[in-house]
């Protein structure tokens, strides 16, 4: 069972996505938002948004959340774990070029860390954003 106890700091890193239906903005439409966070500690390390009508971030997006992720501790994870429903080809190839190996495995697996960062983003952000 996965759980922070089980990891060292920056050995594992997990993406996943905060929102369960798309975030509307007056100005800008609807945004999906992808975070990246060590497995250990639970930080996060990066974010994106992304346009609802794109199916990931893009491959510059996913460049720049791994090099925002390197940023905090000046190395990159030995491994990636992505949900099997998330669309994230571009971050995992990107990681996968970058030598870390990506494992995907059900979201329900990811719970104990997606739970309480999906509550408290939804708690400050309910209703429309506005950018």
């Amino acid at each position: 069972m996965l759980h922070p106890k089980n990891y060292h700091v920056n050995e594992t890193w997990i993406v996943f996505r905060l929102n369960d239906s798309p975030i509307q903005t007056e100005k800008d439409g609807d945004f999906n938002y992808l975070v990246l966070m060590d497995s250990a500690s639970c930080y996060i390390l990066s974010s994106a948004m992304f346009s609802a009508d794109e199916d990931e971030p893009s491959l510059m997006e996913s460049k720049r959340m791994l090099k925002e992720g390197k940023a905090q501790k000046n190395e990159l994870p030995l491994e990636l774990l992505v949900p099997e429903e998330l669309c994230a080809g571009e971050l995992a190839a990107e990681a996968e070029r970058r030598g870390i190996k990506v494992v995907r495995l059900p979201e329900s697996e990811l719970r104990v860390y997606t739970v309480e960062t999906r509550t408290a983003f939804q708690e400050k952000f309910s209703g429309v954003l506005k950018p």
